[in-house]
């Protein structure tokens, strides 16, 4: 038997009455979906334990098992792990993105943040900015290392966990009130504007329409994680297959293999079909017997708070991913069980995270019911199953 999720992060929303009062998931043309589901026993998971916050670091780990509660020590130190940062037991990792804040002539405080991810910058392009602010402002408690996109890590040696605001909270707002308290944060922030402001990249950027990457903005501290094994936890042999250093990192914790696919950004337009071959080829070739899947592209559409893109990283997701995964296994007569879900609501309406539950639906190639059932938030709650501990759902798809 061979294991799968397909985690489509963010997917879940509320009704839009753009699309007729349904949602995202609801509305999207998801055939592959809607035929599992007919064969699927299909509920609610609420992922995010009380009193801790909506992100896609605890809503991920709940999904493989860990309970965010005991193994969560903030979100960066996940991503250093899989960037290869060596973090000691003194350090403290910080998210750093580098965003688009407005240019207009006020205090810096005073200035609104508009683009998280600045146009979804390439990974290229934004390690020559990081560059650029390592050269101006790096010095021995701050170290500055690249990641993916406009996800990046700032190491603090013998810093403190402070209390920070991730930029996708607070999109079209004022950023005085959300700068960090320290006083060398806020000052790296502040100086980091001065050197990307007119860097030849943005200066470019602005001329094709795009938004620039001006603005470091760090969040997200946290200390040098200790995950237990997913192998020696589930007694499974695990690949992560995801394009975003969160997920990779989550995976180097746990010690499970890390799939690197080529053009795969965690953006609308990742690679679809790459990460799904891989995803067959260690589960059918290499000796794995999970795998998990992940496609960042609805929760970035979220984030933008584009409802036709979102609809569309959904559609991909199903067609690119769903399509030639199942079709590949059935026509290969493997057994599997596969759970699709998303990690976190990420609503159109507020464009960040929330912490409701979430649709799931787990199929079992040898036990296929007979459902009348669709796969969206309204099908999945109307059919009374719930599961009220997300790092319990693991053990429905190991059937432990």
């Amino acid at each position: 038997m061979k294991y799968i999720i397909v985690l489509g992060d963010g997917m879940a929303d509320e009704p839009i009455e753009a699309l007729g009062n349904e949602t995202p998931l609801a509305h999207a043309k998801t055939p592959v979906m809607d035929s599992l589901s007919k064969r699927s026993e299909i509920g609610m998971v609420h992922t995010i334990p009380e009193g801790m916050s909506p992100g896609s670091d605890t809503a991920n780990l709940s999904v493989l098992g860990y309970d965010p509660q005991v193994y969560y020590s903030g979100r960066s130190p996940l991503e250093a792990l899989s960037i290869g940062v060596p973090m000691k037991d003194t350090d403290i990792a910080l998210r750093c993105n580098i965003v688009t804040i407005s240019e207009e002539d006020v205090p810096f405080e005073e200035r609104t943040i508009i683009d998280h991810s600045s146009s979804e910058i390439s990974t290229q392009d934004c390690a020559v900015l990081l560059e650029a602010v390592r050269k101006e402002l790096e010095t021995e408690p701050y170290r500055f290392y690249v990641g993916t996109s406009y996800r990046h890590c700032l190491i603090w040696d013998k810093g403190d966990v402070v209390e920070l605001t991730p930029p996708h909270d607070v999109l079209t707002q004022v950023i005085g009130q959300y700068l960090p308290k320290d006083k060398a944060l806020r000052d790296m922030m502040e100086k980091s504007y001065e050197v990307l402001v007119n860097h030849p990249i943005n200066i470019e950027r602005k001329k094709q329409g795009l938004n620039p990457a001006n603005c470091c903005w760090f969040w997200g501290a946290g200390t040098k994680p200790m995950l237990s094994s997913f192998e020696e936890k589930t007694g499974k042999k695990g690949m992560m297959v995801s394009a975003v250093d969160l997920l990779k990192g989550i995976a180097v914790g746990a010690k499970m293999g890390v799939s690197v696919v080529e053009g795969a950004n965690g953006g609308l337009h990742t690679n679809y079909e790459g990460k799904t071959q891989a995803a067959l080829k260690s589960i059918l070739e290499d000796g794995y017997d999970f795998v998990y899947i992940h496609i960042e592209a609805p929760d970035e559409m979220g984030h933008q708070g584009s409802v036709e893109r979102k609809v569309q990283a959904i559609e991909y997701l199903d067609e690119r991913v769903l399509r030639p995964l199942t079709k590949t296994l059935d026509e290969e007569g493997s057994d599997y069980r596969l759970l699709i879900l998303p990690d976190h609501p990420t609503p159109i309406r507020i464009r960040t995270h929330t912490s409701e539950s979430v649709p799931y639906l787990l199929y079992d190639s040898t036990a296929p019911r007979s459902e009348g059932w669709g796969y969206n938030e309204a099908e999945a709650k109307k059919s009374g199953n719930y599961v009220a501990k997300g790092h319990e759902l693991i053990d429905y798809l190991f059937r432990r």
